[in-house]
Parts: structure tokens; C-alpha cells; sequence
């Protein structure tokens, strides 16, 4: 099985942190925690998953922590511009990362490209997961197909004619779509953007038609009656879409995709501070106002506290590393 490198020391260091009550203060020595504005990047264009999952969060621990939280949306490459600018940042805890499950798949898909990758994930600490919903896969309200059977037929007729839209080359959009492409043994076209936001928006008008995403992005516009979805990447159906089929209930059982957000820090953040953090992140996920945000929007909490998931994000980055390599290299997105 694939492993995902986390910087256990590290992870040990900010577990420790937590004996203490309440958000903790700063050890004896070190400067007082937040002394400045605090940014927390989304490496994605408003209006995906990342971005509903950092809003509550980021006016949430303003509260608690004292100190500006401002969401810094930085979309490029599928999540790997953000992900490595927070990797590379300042250590200092006042850059914070909310990232999606291509976490580890992006350094991945780079060194299958024959790059270097941007950053590792030990480059970063886990805090705590804040969603965990299955994608969906979505088509324009206006496309001629009202079920998965449909849409497989016209794609076989019609090899790379039909377009769908995606994050960014092996974000977790792309790598989704992949799946059931290669288990329903199709080929569809392929169309890379910054990110979720700007391909609804391309969805919704035609450009493209299909898109796989998370069902707080995709509600909306089907209340709105501009897209229709066909199916549930998840084991189970969800309840914000009850009558939507999985892909497994349609003959597809290795088709079977999350798509997470959760909260990280760069390596070598002080452990008093990853301590604070995770205990804001506790009180936060906790909060009647904050859950409730996420409720309406179809996609419910998923609270993990740092030490089960930081074991989630290795076991659930090692199957979707797999899947990666099962890809391929993609020329062009």
C-alpha cells in the first residue's frame, strides 16, 4: 500500500500541545501567538469546496484567536500553487492552508509528468478536517442525458467529443472523473481550470458538460435548474441528493471518490501554537452557527481533530495515489 510521508515528529509535537486547557498560551520565551493578521490560503478560486469550507472557519477562529483571519484565494495548477506557497511559508502560524484531498496526488502527478514536484506533504502539519463529501457527477440542465447509461452510450459514440471541466490536471475533480471514465472504459475531453468555481460557471453555460464535484458546490445551481446529477461517487447516497443512484448501485464498483477540506499549518510551526489551533478548530466545528452554514449548503461537518486525521489523509492519499498512477501521464490536462 502507498504511504503518504507525514512528519510524525511533528505530529507528535502538536498531540503533546493539547494536554493544556482552553486555548493554551505560549510557552515561556516564545512571542505571544497571533501577533499579526492572519492569512489563510484557499488554493482555489471562490465558489469550490475549499472556499465553503475556509469562510466559516476563517470568521470563526477571528473570534476565538483575536486577530484577522483573511481567506486568500490562490488557484493554479490544480491547488498545487497554494499548497506550496503555504508549504514554503513562514513557519510562524500566521499562514494557514485549507486544502482539498489532492493534497498528495498533486506532487505525485508531477513527478509522473516528469517534474519536479512543487512541495511534499511533509512540507506540511495536519489540524483538523473539516468536510468529507463524495463528489457528484453534474451535467448542463439543457444535455440530453437523464441518467449514467445515457451519457456512457453517447461518450462511446463519441470518443473525446464530450467535454467536461475540472480543477486542474489531477485535482481531485480531474482524478474523479478518471475513475469512471476508465471503469465505464470511456474517453471524454478533458478541460483544466483554476478551479471548481470557474468551471460551474462554464457548466452552467454550456460551455462544457459535465463536472464532477462536491454537493455544496453543485445544490445550489440544481435548485436553480441549471444542471442535473446523474450519480454519487460515495458508497452510500447522500442526503442533501437521496434520490441520486450511486455508482456503485449502477454496476461500477470501483468507482468510489471523496472529496475532503481540511486545515493545515507549514512544517516546523511551534507546537504551542499547532496546540491553539487545534483547540480553536475544536471549538469552531463545534459551533451551533458554523455547522449550520454548512448544513444549508448540502455539505455537513466532518470534524476529524489532528490525530485521526492526520491517518485518514495517509490511507485515503494512498488509494487516490494509486488511482493517479492508474491515470497516467495526460498530455495537455
Amino acid at each position: 500500500m502507498v504511504k503518504v510521508q507525514l512528519d510524525r515528529r511533528l505530529f507528535m509535537a502538536g498531540a503533546a500541545g493539547l494536554g493544556a486547557t482552553g486555548l493554551a498560551a505560549p510557552a515561556i520565551g516564545q512571542p505571544a501567538w497571533p501577533s499579526q493578521n492572519i492569512r489563510m490560503v484557499v488554493p482555489f478560486p471562490p465558489g469550490g469546496q475549499g472556499d465553503l469550507a475556509a469562510r466559516p472557519v476563517a470568521q470563526s477562529l477571528e473570534k476565538l484567536l483575536g486577530k484577522p483571519v483573511v481567506v486568500d484565494n490562490r488557484g493554479g495548477a490544480g491547488g498545487a500553487l497554494g499548497n506550496a506557497a503555504v508549504a514554503k511559508s513562514d513557519p510562524d502560524g500566521h499562514t494557514l492552508l485549507m486544502t482539498l484531498s489532492s493534497l498528495a496526488v498533486l506532487p505525485e502527478a508531477d513527478r509522473i509528468m516528469g517534474r519536479q514536484a512543487q512541495y511534499e506533504v511533509d512540507q506540511l502539519v495536519p489540524i483538523a478536517r473539516v468536510l468529507a463529501d463524495p463528489t457528484l457527477l453534474a451535467v448542463n440542465a439543457r444535455a440530453p442525458w437523464k441518467t449514467v447509461a445515457e451519457l456512457a452510450t453517447d461518450a462511446k459514440a463519441r470518443p473525446g467529443q464530450i467535454p467536461y471541466g475540472s480543477s486542474g490536471p489531477y485535482g481531485t475533480l480531474h482524478v474523479s472523473m478518471e475513475m469512471f471514465n476508465t471503469n465505464a472504459s470511456l474517453r471524454m475531453n478533458h478541460i483544466p481550470y483554476r478551479g471548481a468555481g470557474p468551471a460551474m460557471t462554464d457548466l452552467i453555460s454550456g460551455n462544457i458538460q459535465a463536472l464532477a464535484s462536491a454537493p455544496g458546490v453543485l445544490k445550489p445551481q440544481v435548485d436553480a435548474g441549471s444542471i442535473r446529477v446523474l450519480a454519487n461517487f460515495g458508497a452510500e447516497r447522500v442526503p442533501s441528493f437521496p434520490d441520486t443512484p450511486t455508482f456503485k448501485e449502477l454496476g461500477f464498483s470501483d468507482v468510489e471518490f471523496y472529496i475532503w477540506a481540511g486545515l493545515f499549518v507549514p512544517a516546523r510551526t511551534p507546537a504551542s501554537v499547532i496546540a491553539r489551533l487545534r483547540e480553536a478548530m475544536k471549538t469552531t466545528m463545534a459551533d451551533p452557527e458554523v455547522r449550520n452554514v454548512y448544513e444549508r449548503a448540502g455539505s455537513p461537518p466532518a470534524y476529524l481533530d489532528q490525530p485521526e486525521f492526520m491517518q485518514f489523509v495517509q490511507a485515503d492519499s494512498g488509494r487516490l495515489i494509486q488511482a493517479v498512477r492508474k491515470i497516467g501521464r495526460v498530455d495537455g490536462g
